[in-house]
């Protein structure tokens, strides 16, 4: 059993925040593979469902980011389960918008989800880091993680999803290379084929002027070759 955690604020107001791409990871998982209504459980909002052969519970905290530890540490000790089982999707300033990478355990680089899963499971827990590219400056992140996502954004997040989705069974058996791929292969931009150079008119042959029959005597022909 695994527990998929996606890291967010509750309520309809950050519903579409760049904060909650782990909330939206964990609703197209359990949308695209079937799983059971999500429910209200352990400071949160559970589904269940199966990745291939793996049982795999999903939790979304509610207890807002600052205090996500606190749920998915009530959550691992009902289901009796150790950091390892625990795999954690969030966003992350450090990657550009569209890339993710899969990291095992590590430090939470001010991330306040992250720094509350620390407090209270350890820091050798999974995580999905969805990349959502930084505002250039320290002091406008806040804003910017509490923005919603730009329309012009909307490309690449619904491909990333789908990706997420797409790779879901090979992240909950642990191959995460297969999983990155997946999203790469729905991330990527399609490459452009070359403009075929258009096709240049073909230049028509002169026509060939009628062929005028000939219509002198003989007698006419021998004179008219002696007046040349």
């Amino acid at each position: 059993m695994k527990l998929f955690v996606g890291l967010g604020n509750p309520g309809a107001k950050y519903a579409q925040n760049r904060h909650n791409i782990g909330f939206m990871a964990l609703n197209a998982i359990a949308s695209d593979h079937g799983f059971a209504p999500w429910k209200s459980k352990f400071q949160g909002s559970v589904s269940e469902g199966k990745l291939g052969s793996e049982k795999i519970i999903l939790l979304k905290p509610e207890t807002f980011m600052n205090l996500s530890g606190q749920s998915v540490g009530e959550a691992m000790r009902f289901y009796k389960l150790t950091p390892d089982d625990v795999i954690v999707f969030h966003d992350e300033l450090d990657l550009v918008p569209g890339k993710i990478r899969v990291k095992q355990g590590g430090g939470h680089a001010g991330h306040n989800g992250l720094r509350s899963m620390h407090q209270h499971i350890g820091d050798t827990y999974g995580r999905v880091r969805m990349g959502i590219g930084h505002p250039g400056h320290k002091d406008r992140v806040a804003g910017y993680v509490l923005h919603d996502f730009a329309k012009s954004e909307q490309n690449w997040l619904e491909d990333v999803l789908r990706g997420v989705c797409d790779g879901a069974v090979d992240l909950a058996k642990g191959d995460s290379g297969r999983f990155m791929n997946a999203v790469a292969l729905r991330v990527q931009a399609p490459r452009e084929t070359e403009a075929k150079p258009a096709n240049k008119p073909q230049k028509t042959a002169p026509k060939e002027k009628p062929e005028v029959k000939d219509t002198r005597s003989g007698l006419q022909k021998l004179a008219d070759r002696f007046r040349s």
